[in-house]
């Protein structure tokens, strides 16, 4: 079937890379947290370009997806804009600002995948909601993920208000909504997306369980590391497992993948399931570079990996 083009919003920014020789939960362990002042030596440094909206929109770009990204960059991000357009993703509505920088994060990252992290809004923070109303019929499916919460808010009215199917992933930012905006952005949704971490949080914050999450949406997806990926509908729950790495680097942009393949199967008319699938193999493939941005992408290896972790071959 032919896909339309999928909507991401979500921050762009760059990724300070940090690596630590050893174990944050045994530097923090039986510390007086009232107290605690810590500092990890870090041997390993790196610059990136990231942020959730730009690391989707690229995967699902070499996919073979056809992104339209929607975010806020600032005075820096010139060439971050260019590149992204340079590799086919339309930055028509990618905002820049010239009275702030680009969004940062900085990520600390110990020997057991065990993360630590700052993040700046910059631009991002000053940025607004574009009118879309021009772009509705070519929008398949939506992607509302982290950045200023006042913009998720207002992605998840305009989705709903044109009908646009959307997946709610508020990640980092369930912090910065309210009890009732997650309910919202949750009750409109498609579908929702979070790690184990997030699903913990926004279940208590929201005060719900897994059942009312897809009494309304039609799936709901708690990725879990190691774990693969539990999927849950209204006619049960399954994991998807994992897609063994042939190495790993840095776990930093994993999900993003996933999300990216994910929305790549939607948009193709794929049950979630199959779409969980080549996720994982996204992830895999990510994990095994210094960064978050894949340089290019084989997709026979894609198929090949797929096919082995799962015993028969996706959609395609």
């Amino acid at each position: 079937m032919h896909a339309k083009r999928t909507l991401i919003t979500g921050s762009v920014a760059y990724d300070v890379l940090l690596g630590y020789d050893g174990s944050f939960a045994d530097a923090i362990d039986g510390a007086d947290t009232k107290k605690l002042s810590v500092s990890f030596f870090s041997p390993r440094y790196a610059r990136h370009h990231g942020g959730t909206g730009a690391n989707i929109a690229w995967n699902l770009r070499l996919l073979g997806g056809d992104p339209m990204l929607v975010s806020t960059v600032g005075t820096d991000g010139s060439s971050y804009k260019a590149l992204m357009a340079e590799r086919g993703v339309d930055v028509t509505y990618l905002e820049q600002r010239a009275d702030s920088v680009t969004a940062t994060a900085m990520i600390g990252t110990d020997t057991g995948e065990r993360q630590i992290a700052f993040f700046h809004p910059g631009a991002d923070a000053l940025g607004d909601w574009p009118d879309l109303t021009d772009q509705r019929e070519d929008i398949g499916h939506a992607i509302i993920s982290p950045r200023n919460p006042i913009i998720m808010m207002k992605a998840v009215r305009w989705c709903a208000k044109h009908k646009v199917q959307y997946i709610f992933d508020p990640g980092q930012l369930i912090i910065g909504l309210s009890a009732d905006e997650l309910r919202f952005g949750m009750k409109q949704a498609k579908g929702i997306i979070a790690n184990a971490y997030e699903w913990e949080l926004l279940s208590q914050k929201a005060g719900i369980n897994e059942h009312d999450a897809v009494s309304h949406s039609d799936f709901l997806i708690v990725t879990q590391g190691e774990g693969g990926a539990l999927v849950v509908t209204r006619d049960g729950r399954e994991t998807v497992p994992v897609c063994t790495a042939e190495k790993v680097m840095n776990p930093t942009g994993a999900g993003d993948a996933f999300r990216a393949g994910l929305l790549y199967g939607l948009e193709r008319g794929w049950n979630v399931r199959d779409g969980a699938r080549l996720g994982a193999v996204m992830g895999s493939l990510v994990v095994g570079i210094d960064g978050t941005l894949l340089e290019s992408l084989d997709m026979e290896e894609v198929w090949a990996r797929a096919e082995e972790t799962y015993g028969e071959k996706l959609p395609a």
